[in-house]
């Protein structure tokens, strides 16, 4: 079986040098905030409550919610999680009969900012995107000289979507059992008896898989070259097709209307063709898999495709007494870090754990 996720992905500034430093030394050094999809009407039988925290798991908000305002932690909505050792604002949707506990609510690290009604529960998903502000520390004496360079060729060429090495566990613990639960093969018990853990290891297969298929792209310098057979993605409406006319579809993705994608394995993925179909079935026979395996928890690895590039919007980054800061958005589902490390070129410094994506 191969083992991509022991070696490092490829970069795509790759002749660019790395401004080294180190991410997340203190909490207020990663700020995140959510963009959502839609805001609170202001009417309906939910509260959607716009919340800062500090130095605090998702886990334990939800946890700590529940047990202030007395309902069940499965009554809590959030659209994502997010990162614990970091400052976080976020919507969370609890129902409505909790309005008069509000006020008296008091936790360290947890702060109510607002409140207003809405008339659906808050689901995941329901998140268009995040906003970060990053101080990088500890960068080389030209850092901010090496972070301009590489801030222009991404303006140009985006960078990959991977998915984080932290997505794969503790020594790829949560990516074995989950591609051993694809094989039916013998896997702890709790892998059965916990949901969450299941998908989370079943999402770290999918997930290595494509980091697979797109580190063979940047690899070969096909990542910008639409090719016969690739499915795109419209930016704009989220469409996919499969290409049959390669100028034009170049054509198109060169002015941003497109975007490559790759493969989240799953009865429901839209399918390549040609050439490109034969690379993504060679990467999962690397892994002893065949699409076959994927039926097996169908409505856990359901398929999907995911763009290989993302460009991040409002792109900015300033020198401080303290470091480099960077300002930037991203679509919900990509990871900052795997934009950092495009930056650092520092595998150590860049996987910390909990990225915020």
């Amino acid at each position: 079986m191969s083992e991509p996720e022991n070696s490092i992905l490829p970069y795509l500034t790759e002749d660019l040098a790395g401004t080294g430093g180190s991410l997340k030394n203190a909490v207020a050094d990663f700020v995140v905030e959510e963009i959502p999809v839609y805001a609170p009407t202001g009417e309906g039988d939910h509260l959607f409550l716009w919340i800062e925290k500090r130095g605090v798991s998702a886990q334990f908000l939800v946890k700590i919610l529940a047990q202030q305002l007395r309902i069940n932690p499965r009554d809590v909505g959030v659209a994502g999680m997010k990162d614990r050792h970091a400052i976080t604002r976020q919507f969370v949707s609890v129902p409505g009969e909790c309005e008069p506990l509000l006020a008296d609510f008091a936790f360290d690290g947890i702060s109510i900012l607002k409140s207003a009604r809405h008339e659906r529960k808050l689901k995941t998903g329901h998140l268009k995107g995040n906003r970060f502000s990053l101080l990088l520390r500890n960068t080389d004496d030209d850092g901010f000289e090496k972070a301009v360079a590489i801030q222009e060729q991404i303006a140009q060429s985006g960078f990959p979507n991977y998915y984080g090495a932290q997505r794969m566990g503790i020594g790829n613990e949560t990516l074995i059992m989950g591609l051993k639960l694809l094989k039916n093969e013998r896997v702890p018990s709790k892998y059965f008896s916990n949901k969450s853990l299941k998908r989370l290891a079943l999402s770290a297969a999918q997930s290595c898989l494509f980091n697979r298929v797109l580190s063979d792209r940047v690899s070969d310098g096909s990542l910008h070259t639409v090719q016969l057979g690739d499915v795109m993605q419209v930016c704009e409406s989220g469409g996919m097709f499969v290409v049959e006319d390669v100028p034009t579809e170049q054509g198109r993705f060169d002015l941003h209307e497109t975007v490559i994608t790759g493969p989240i394995f799953g009865p429901k993925m839209k399918q390549t063709t040609h050439a490109v179909q034969e690379h993504e079935e060679k990467v999962l026979q690397e892994f002893s898999l065949e699409p076959a395996h994927f039926l097996r928890y169908k409505k856990l690895t359901s398929g999907a495709r995911r763009p290989f590039l993302i460009w991040p919007e409002q792109l900015k980054i300033e020198q401080t007494a303290e470091g480099i800061l960077f300002d930037f958005a991203l679509p919900s589902g990509v990871y900052a870090t795997m934009l950092l490390r495009e930056f650092m070129k520092n595998e150590t410094a860049v996987s910390v754990p909990g990225d915020t994506v």
